[in-house]
């Protein structure tokens, strides 16, 4: 767990214009978030046939659904006879079929074009041709990620190092037991790189502090688009909660070392994985503008301490949502800071190593 060994390599912060400028922004949207997996939600969420919500990314909607033979499917919310936004609710149940409201142009739940009233006479018109314009999808841990890129990468292949790593806490069997958004008046960037590092963590969160010192972090994840590590509780028997004790039993196989750890990574572009003993956290990050940010954040526990009838998670969440509401608070005051003229790139601590990666994956994948 010695820190002494890792190092940001002399690297400076970015520069102003990558927190505030409105093509960069732009340009993101094209070359990061319409182009690599984006986790959406839990596969629960679409658990029967027909059950379906729908996910804006960026300027796009897309309708998440479990066909009838039990995969996961994702379109554009786009008919393909005028473009009309074909379901308007933003989760529901449906039938056999997917139908647009305006001219019934109809859909089976695998995307394929059943009936289109009135066409048959249109020469050369052929079902076949006018399937729903399909999303990436792939489901992993649980979890729900779609892709919107045209040549994407394989899910399996981008999240190699992470597929099998995590089973021990057994996430697919996990149920949300709260969910928390907020909107932050700042850069995601800004968001995700406050989440990469502890060292603001004596002086902005010392409840934080005192049950996880800022030098017992370590990390097994160090450089591409998956980052961090394990940080050692203060004690065994300990959790992120408000009284310091875990709220629930630990997870799936958990034992040994893990009991006296919290692991934290970041996947990128949007997404935060937090481990612990008794409970796992997970944040989202949804880019509204270049100086607004929502997030999501989760909180899933174990069925069986679920259904505990001295179940009681509001210890977890309410240490999250103090956590958060503190991380917030210094990201928007950097957002306010970073558009002055007198702000220019300062170096990175050797604590910021994760950020001083995170920058140079951003980069590499921004290309610019």
């Amino acid at each position: 767990m010695e820190t002494n060994n890792r190092s940001a390599g002399g690297a400076l912060t970015l520069a102003g214009k990558y927190y505030t400028d409105e093509h960069i922004f732009l340009t993101e949207w094209e070359r990061i978030f319409l182009q690599n997996w984006l986790c959406v939600g839990r596969a629960d969420q679409i658990k029967e046939p027909g059950q379906y919500f729908l996910q804006q990314v960026g300027d796009e909607n897309v309708i998440l659904l479990r066909d009838y033979a039990g995969d996961a499917q994702a379109f554009y919310n786009v008919c393909r006879h005028r473009g009309t936004r074909i379901c308007a609710q933003s989760s529901g149940q449906l039938s056999q079929s997917i139908q647009c409201p305006y001219h019934a142009w109809t859909y089976a739940l695998n995307g394929r074009l059943l009936g289109a009233p009135n066409m048959q006479s249109v020469a050369g018109f052929d079902k076949a041709d006018y399937p729903l314009h399909a999303v990436g999808v792939a489901e992993w841990e649980g979890f729900l990620f779609i892709n919107l890129a045209v040549n994407r990468r394989p899910f399996h292949t981008v999240y190699a190092p992470l597929l099998d790593k995590f089973t021990r806490w057994q996430i697919p069997e996990l149920k949300i037991v709260h969910t928390a958004v907020y909107e932050v008046a700042a850069n995601w960037k800004s968001i995700f790189q406050n989440y990469s590092e502890c060292y603001h963590c004596p002086t902005l969160h010392p409840a934080l502090n005192t049950l996880t010192p800022y030098q017992g972090a370590s990390n097994d994840l160090e450089a591409g688009p998956f980052l961090g590590g394990p940080m050692r509780l203060a004690r065994i028997g300990a959790s992120m909660t408000m009284d310091g004790y875990a709220c629930a039993p630990p997870l799936g196989t958990l034992a040994g070392e893990d009991l006296a750890l919290v692991y934290y990574y970041t996947l990128f572009p949007t997404m935060f994985l937090s481990l612990h003993p008794d409970y796992v956290l997970t944040h989202r990050l949804e880019p509204l503008a270049v100086d607004r940010t929502r997030v999501i954040c989760d909180w899933l526990f174990a069925p069986d301490a679920i259904a505990q009838p001295n179940f009681n998670p509001q210890p977890a969440i309410d240490f999250w949502h103090m956590t958060n509401s503190q991380d917030w608070f210094v990201c928007e005051l950097t957002q306010q800071g970073v558009k002055s003229r007198a702000y220019v790139p300062g170096p990175y601590a050797d604590l910021e190593s994760m950020i001083a990666a995170f920058d140079t994956e951003y980069l590499r994948v921004l290309g610019m």
